[in-house]
């Protein structure tokens, strides 16, 4: 598998495949070089597909994934058999080739299975999206014991950079008082925010145990990762996981 893809550090079962692209070895030109997989970002569409085709290609794709159109909220749906493009912000299949796919660019992938093998799930955590209860929504929807699941969260904006006002901490303190070990104050209503502890407390309060990655910083690394934050105009990453039997 090629440099400009990561694959996750867990012990997922051998027919679970797994991956996160990043801006490397694409076909898109400044400001989304150069691997963007986004439509909606103002890229050339005939960029997007070419990447698109290759990662496809790379990775043996027997049917098109799952792009969703991101909403920021709790909604789960199941890959359906027929390609249309549904809003979302997280996937589940038990279908072997099904493929969950999310995209980000600061805002935090996290990809699910169960030790046997036979569900998988990718969910799209923004600040928003975590605080109506995506994660806890998505791990409902995969209908297995919790005990059985892991995550592994993939490359988002870090704790040092992602500076937030008033109205993040309004959304999670409240609802999880724990949840303020996560701020640090900057300022008057101003913090530093670790989107990867508040995923990993959600993770935790739902009973899910098995929790890997949380170490990427998509600001700090711009020769890897794409940041919206950071950039402005900007391509998107993927994290995609599917069934490989």
């Amino acid at each position: 598998m090629g440099s400009h893809l990561l694959v996750p550090d867990w012990p997922a079962p051998a027919n679970i495949r797994a991956v996160t692209t990043t801006r490397l070895g694409g076909a898109s030109k400044p400001p989304y070089n150069t691997f963007n997989l986004a439509t909606h970002v103002g890229d050339r569409p005939e960029h997007v597909a070419a990447n698109r085709q290759r990662l496809a290609l790379e990775l043996g794709f027997r049917s098109e994934p799952c792009w969703l159109q991101q909403i920021h909220s709790s909604r789960v749906v199941e890959v359906p058999e027929t390609r249309h493009i549904i809003a979302a912000d997280a996937s589940f299949s038990r279908r072997p080739q099904a493929v969950c796919v999310v995209m980000t660019a600061d805002c935090l992938p996290v990809l699910f299975c169960d030790r046997q093998g036979s569900v998988v799930a990718a969910a799209h955590a923004g600040w928003r999206g975590l605080a109506e209860g995506i994660l806890e929504a998505t791990i409902n929807a995969m209908q297995v014991d919790v005990a059985e699941l892991m995550a592994w969260m993939g490359p988002a904006i870090g704790a040092r950079v992602y500076e937030v006002g008033g109205e993040v901490w309004d959304a999670f303190v409240p609802q999880m008082p724990e949840a303020a070990s996560a701020f640090v104050a900057t300022g008057e209503a101003h913090w530093s925010m670790d989107i990867y502890q508040l995923a990993r407390q959600r993770l935790q309060s739902s009973g899910l145990k098995h929790i890997y990655g949380g170490e990427l910083c998509t600001f700090s690394d711009s020769k890897r990762f794409y940041s919206y934050r950071r950039d402005g105009v900007t391509g998107r990453m993927a994290s995609l996981i599917w069934r490989q039997d």
